[in-house]
């Protein structure tokens, strides 16, 4: 659009110019003819300087679009090279189009050397996260296991038995809180690829549904699922199965006992929409903005069992794949989260 309002303007520019340029020739010419008067040798004289000027006029405008053309093809060939990292011409001279070269070989070296340094700070990354998820998952099932064989001693007197249940409680949050940065943090290094294809979003929402299911019954809380078979988005099964479990896992915690959820999935034209509508406690509207922020957790909710990295999280999924979240509350009136999945 914008390459051909370019040339449309010097277009423009061209027909004012050679306007002025012919209207100062033919005023020059019928200024000194009405001067001169019809004198035959005169009018020839005058005649063919008209036409001299109307040559050189023409040959000069042929030379400087010929020479505009040779440098943007100059230029184009000097991109395309960068571009595709074949060899650049090396015979620098004192043109602005050597100049210009000499530049951009600079801008891809620098470039290069960046892209060089960015990939050893994430192969050290890569290497940091796997040390920590190999050095933390031992001790932490030590621990585990040996509350839990303290806990089948018979002799355990009330007191010892809720410490180690304790223990277990809290050995449980920190395995999942390690297991969930991992997680994050393997996203947001690159280190795992989201595989998106078109398929019927159903049983992403019942893989979602059958992890909360039995935490929603303990609770008599009611879950009412509206999605038609058909109904499809471009997402990843299992990763976009997590998002949806983190906002649910969110629901269920946050909805009083006899309380209810309800998840209604719908497609237009450019994204499938899945809302996620509860009877909790629901969020003030100064807090609302910053509930998929990284550890926020609100000031109503800070008794509540939680570590505020599930709708971050969950957040991020779905930003990977093209889609997005939004939020609608009030105190007291329950909370709906909505995502946009994109249909290609």
């Amino acid at each position: 659009m914008k390459s051909g309002k370019d040339a449309r303007y010097s277009i423009r520019v061209s027909l004012i110019f050679l306007t002025i340029f012919l209207l100062l020739v033919s005023g020059y010419a019928g200024t000194a003819t009405y001067l001169n008067g019809e004198n035959p040798v005169f009018l020839n004289l005058t005649a063919l300087f008209v036409i001299s000027i109307l040559i050189v006029g023409a040959l000069w405008t042929w030379m400087l679009r010929r020479q505009a053309a040779g440098f943007m093809n100059a230029l184009d060939g000097m991109v395309d090279r960068a571009i595709h990292g074949r060899e650049q011409l090396t015979h620098f001279d004192e043109t602005s189009l050597s100049s210009l070269e000499h530049k951009l070989l600079r801008y891809i070296e620098i470039t290069k050397a960046n892209k060089q340094h960015l990939e050893t700070e994430k192969n050290t990354i890569k290497e940091l996260i796997s040390d920590i998820s190999h050095q933390t998952k031992t001790p932490l099932s030590n621990i585990l296991l040996y509350s839990q064989l303290l806990a089948e001693t018979p002799d355990l007197g009330g007191d010892t038995r809720l410490l180690l249940d304790q223990i277990e409680a809290q050995a449980d949050k920190l395995e999942w809180l390690i297991t969930s940065l991992i997680k994050l943090s393997r996203l947001e290094t690159g280190m795992i690829t989201l595989h998106s294809e078109v398929k019927p979003v159903l049983a992403t929402l019942t893989s979602a549904l059958s992890h909360i299911y039995t935490r929603a019954e303990n609770k008599g809380i009611g879950i009412q699922l509206e999605c038609d078979p058909v109904t499809a988005a471009r997402h990843d099964h299992k990763w976009t199965s997590e998002a949806l479990f983190n906002l649910l896992e969110n629901a269920v915690k946050y909805t009083n006992p006899g309380g209810s959820i309800r998840i209604v999935a719908e497609s237009n034209e450019m994204f499938t929409r899945i809302d996620i509508s509860d009877t909790g406690i629901g969020i003030g509207k100064d807090e609302l903005e910053h509930i998929f922020k990284r550890f926020y957790r609100g000031h109503s909710v800070r008794e509540v069992e939680g570590i505020g990295i599930g709708l971050y999280l969950a957040r991020k999924i779905i930003s990977i794949q093209g889609g997005f979240i939004t939020a609608a509350s009030e105190p007291g009136q329950g909370t709906k989260l909505s995502i946009f999945l994109p249909q290609l």
